[in-house]
């Protein structure tokens, strides 16, 4: 992945999320882009007739404080040995991260930042979501694809071919619940023409599909788990199915590669 994307801010997932986009870049001869966002629309509050206006002095303070953080990262980069920008801006997160992302292979975030799930849903880009105090190293060593035979699992899977070249553990992951759809076996072939072998595991319902496939993740020692980003839009919020949502609030879990 050449172009990658990752969001900064003041937040202590922060340098895990840097970390992990210069593994990346290393890695693949790819380019960081860092985007460092103070939304205005934070800094606007509403007064008792009705009317808005902006809390200038905390905007102000909080641009300031941004634009050195953003002064720092460049500075550090500078030092590495990757190719890189640092971008600004004041939109709301998600317009923001969704404008650059068009153009990127990928955009790295946190779990806590409570982006993730959206971004992967309105920007059509694969996101890599991270835990706060562990960045991901490169190649990876084992991880799992959890797969449904549907759409939003398949394109996951395509995301995930330039980061499991050369992972030693690859295992499909099937919950016995769904029929039609794409067989895992096709998966499976598709995998292996990118020269990726991997395993099929087929797990028998225990509880909830999310609750049996976190088992199979924690036998493997994931490192990753790949899976498609499933939710609806209604009245511009996003509501995530139980294994989504399940995965995104489980801090202690694997990173996972979202794709939708």
């Amino acid at each position: 992945m050449r172009s990658i994307l990752v969001n900064a801010d003041r937040k202590p997932g922060n340098t895990a999320r840097i970390e992990t986009a210069l593994n990346l870049a290393r890695t693949t001869g790819g380019h960081v882009t860092v985007l460092v966002d103070t939304p205005v629309s934070r800094y606007i509050a509403m007064d008792p007739m009705g009317g808005s206006y902006v809390i200038s002095e905390a905007l102000d303070k909080a641009r300031a404080d941004d634009d050195s953080a953003a002064s720092e990262i460049e500075a550090r980069l500078a030092r590495e040995d990757v190719a890189f920008d640092v971008l600004r801006s004041e939109d709301d997160p998600i317009s923001a991260l969704g404008s650059i992302a068009r153009l990127s292979d990928l955009t790295i975030l946190s779990r806590t930042g409570g982006l993730a799930g959206e971004l992967a849903l309105v920007s059509g880009t694969p996101v890599l979501v991270l835990n706060d105090d562990k960045a991901l190293d490169f190649p990876i060593r084992r991880a799992c694809i959890a797969w449904d035979g549907g759409e939003q699992a398949a394109a996951a899977l395509r995301a995930s071919v330039k980061l499991l070249g050369d992972c030693q553990v690859v295992k499909v992951v099937t919950v016995a619940e769904k029929t039609g759809g794409f067989p895992a076996t096709d998966a499976l072939r598709y995998l292996s023409r990118h020269g990726i072998h991997a395993e099929l595991e087929e797990h028998e319902r225990r509880g909830s599909v999310e609750e049996t496939l976190a088992v199979a993740v924690s036998q493997t020692h994931a490192e990753l788990l790949v899976m498609g980003a499933y939710g609806k839009s209604r009245f511009r919020e996003f509501l995530f199915g139980g294994v989504t949502a399940y995965f995104l609030e489980e801090d202690t879990g694997p990173a996972l590669l979202l794709a939708h």
